[in-house]
């Protein structure tokens, strides 16, 4: 969700993004409140001499069209962060050692693009073993079709729970 959306369709995509990104902001903050830790997985733009915060500040500027995205949902100083060079949050990044230190089961996952990004980390949590959540009302896509069919597939495919961020509830 920390993302300058600097890219042709990045106006369209911040219409549906803003939505998810105050429904992501609440479920955050409540699942923060039972020790359910945060993971941000995010693009690094292929600027290879960056770090989490510099991309945190550049998608903040107020120039950036994500800027509103960051307002609500800038990382805490106990989040955790991972950047990541390609689409999937696995794909040669050190999240599977991360979440194993944090002894996840379950990944709940959100953000844009679903039917991109998002769809990229569910197959490969998937494919590592872990069960997924996705909020159908915490991810955002360019086009409903596209968000509606990505959930689809991924409820069909990877047996993931698609319900809306209200209905997620901890053991």
């Amino acid at each position: 969700m920390i993302n300058a959306l600097d890219f042709p369709e990045g106006p369209k995509l911040l219409r549906t993004a803003l939505p998810a990104a105050r429904r992501i902001a609440a479920l955050k903050q409540r699942l923060k409140s039972r020790g359910v830790p945060t993971v941000y997985v995010n693009d690094n733009y292929g600027q290879w001499r960056s770090d989490f915060k510099q991309v945190v500040a550049r998608c903040a500027h107020p120039d950036s069209l994500g800027a509103p995205l960051v307002k609500l949902l800038r990382p805490e100083d106990d989040d955790y962060f991972v950047l990541k060079p390609e689409r999937s949050g696995f794909r040669d990044t050190p999240l599977c050692m991360l979440l194993e230190t944090l002894d996840a089961k379950t990944l709940i996952l959100t953000g844009i693009a679903l039917d991109v990004c998002v769809f990229a980390t569910a197959t490969d949590a998937d494919m590592h073993g872990f069960g997924l959540c996705i909020p159908s009302d915490c991810v955002a896509s360019e086009t409903p079709g596209r968000r509606t069919a990505s959930l689809k597939l991924l409820r069909d495919s990877l047996q993931a729970d698609t319900r809306q961020s209200r209905a997620i509830t901890l053991r």
